[in-house]
């Protein structure tokens, strides 16, 4: 604790430095202070001298550098094949998402899968997204996890296979949009947003079976489905179900009752082989 100094009183100078001779220093620079060991104390006889820690044993941190590690996982991902899409999708995310799945599709037609992860996404990107699925060659099977909202879920209805994680929720809801400018840009802007609206709309009721004017009541709505109601809405056709390792011992198991098969989100019954060159133009589920 620091105790102010009262009025008046006499500055005490510090207390000698023990490892230095008294009386004035020689002028010039200051030496630097090297501390040697500590002298023993009256009446304890000097030890032996500690002999120097080895490296190999000096203690070592038990948590791996953070930096890095994304792009190192992310690559390990997509040598299986594996897309991870997750935050909010704009332009930018959207551009890196597409680079993805060409570079996959550019080197071969085995399956993809797509994992959407607490997603929502401007509309343009979104459409940009499914564009770029509705060409890429081989099969998309989009793995649905956490909150799915607004645009996002066009990304989900545009890949061939759609599954859901036991924790998913899908919110069924219109993007929002601001404007700024003229009022001919506003309007143009504003006609824009209704045809990329209604594309969105059209390719969730398409692959739901449902009625256009449905989804798009139950989007003002902000309609919320849970794995199972979504499943009955047609908005994904399974869960994910827990699988095996095949080829690791003692990791793989018997199928249980309620597996589909197809929870690794590999290729499932009339899917392409890899090396194979079929395009699916036009074909929806």
């Amino acid at each position: 604790m620091i105790t102010p100094r009262a009025q008046g009183a006499p500055l005490r100078p510090f207390p000698p430095d023990p490892m230095r001779p008294p009386g004035p220093m020689p002028p010039g620079p200051v030496p630097p202070f090297h501390p040697g060991p500590p002298s023993p104390g009256p009446g304890h006889a000097p030890g032996p001298a500690r002999p120097a820690q080895n490296p190999a044993m000096a203690p070592t941190r038990i948590w791996i550098d953070p930096r890095g590690w994304p792009d190192h996982l992310y690559e390990r991902l997509l040598d299986r094949r594996i897309v991870m899409a997750h935050g909010h999708l704009d332009g930018e995310a959207a551009t890196r998402l597409a680079a993805q799945l060409l570079t996959l599709d550019a080197e071969g037609t085995a399956p993809i899968r797509l994992e959407l992860q607490n997603m929502t996404a401007d509309l343009p990107a979104a459409l940009s997204v499914m564009g770029i699925l509705d060409v890429v060659r081989g099969p998309v099977t989009g793995c649905a996890g956490g909150r799915i909202e607004g645009p996002a879920l066009g990304i989900l209805a545009a890949c061939r296979h759609r599954q859901a994680y036991p924790n998913a929720l899908f919110v069924l809801s219109e993007p929002q949009v601001s404007f700024d400018g003229t009022v001919t840009a506003l309007a143009s802007r504003e006609e824009q947003e209704r045809a990329m609206l209604a594309e969105l709309f059209a390719r969730i009721a398409e692959v739901t079976g449902r009625d256009e004017a449905q989804v798009r009541d139950d989007a003002r709505r902000d309609k919320l489905l849970s794995v199972a109601e979504a499943i009955t809405y047609g908005l994904v056709q399974s869960q994910v179900t827990a699988r095996g390792l095949p080829g690791l011992p003692g990791l793989s198991r018997a199928p249980r009752q309620g597996d589909d098969g197809g929870g690794d989100g590999g290729p499932g019954p009339g899917d392409e082989q890899p090396g194979g060159d079929r395009h699916r133009d036009g074909e929806h589920d």
